[in-house]
């Protein structure tokens, strides 16, 4: 696995950590940019939709898409499940214990 492969993984985790800590599980993707940031990522806009499909098509989040620029991220049960380390998805990272 390369180095730009471990980020991307990381960040997906990342975000599915941040939305298991936001109000009804659900977060816009421009706060979403800035909770990254907290994490060490320095991640574009465009990256985080890009994540946040790919989530999506994994069927760990939903998105909805209210303005042309701000997407909709809820998590779903089986992201849940993923953020606590309970299941795992190729492509996100796996928490460590007590995470």
């Amino acid at each position: 696995m390369s180095f730009r492969d471990h980020l991307t993984a990381d960040l997906r985790l990342v975000l599915l950590r941040v939305l298991e800590c936001a109000p009804s599980y659900e977060c816009n993707s421009s706060i979403l940019q800035m909770s990254v940031e907290d994490y060490g990522h320095n991640a574009s806009r465009d990256q985080i939709h890009t994540e946040l499909t790919w989530l999506a098509e994994q069927g760990l989040v939903t998105v909805d898409k209210p303005v042309a620029t701000v997407l909709v991220a809820t998590l779903t049960a089986r992201g849940l499940d993923v953020a606590k380390g309970r299941s795992n998805v190729p492509g996100v990272k796996r928490p460590g214990p007590g995470a």
